[in-house]
């Protein structure tokens, strides 16, 4: 399984900015698909998750209402879209799978599969 996230970039405050993560080596129908975020001496953090199976999406309350998470079946691929963005919005962003589905969704643990980070840069 591998997962190869792009997207990001350098965009000024309230710009927008979509992050793709294209998956491969197998089906994904029954997995759940997230984004994570880093940033220097920081955990990572839970962004957005989505239920490959059903649709369903969860979000962190930082992004809620800015952020949004969906799935294209025929390309293996998730998105997010970053609205609204924010100065720390700033963070290496990366995608994650859960090949159990598991229905926990928010924790580092939770998942088996990692892309490599994508750069996300606000100015202000």
């Amino acid at each position: 399984v591998q997962l190869q996230a792009s997207g990001g970039g350098l965009v000024q405050a309230g710009g927008s900015l979509r992050l793709s993560c294209a998956a491969s080596g197998r089906s994904f129908s029954s997995y759940a698909m997230a984004w994570f975020r880093q940033t220097p001496g920081k955990e990572r953090e839970f962004v957005a998750a989505i239920n490959w199976s059903n649709g369903r999406t969860y979000y962190a309350g930082s992004v809620k209402g800015r952020f949004t998470i969906s799935r294209d079946n025929a390309k293996n691929t998730v998105y997010l879209q970053m609205n609204s963005l924010k100065p720390e919005d700033t963070a290496i962003y990366y995608c994650a799978a859960d090949r159990f589905n598991s229905g926990s969704y928010y924790t580092v643990d939770d998942y088996d599969y990692w892309g490599r980070g994508t750069l996300v840069t606000v100015s202000s």
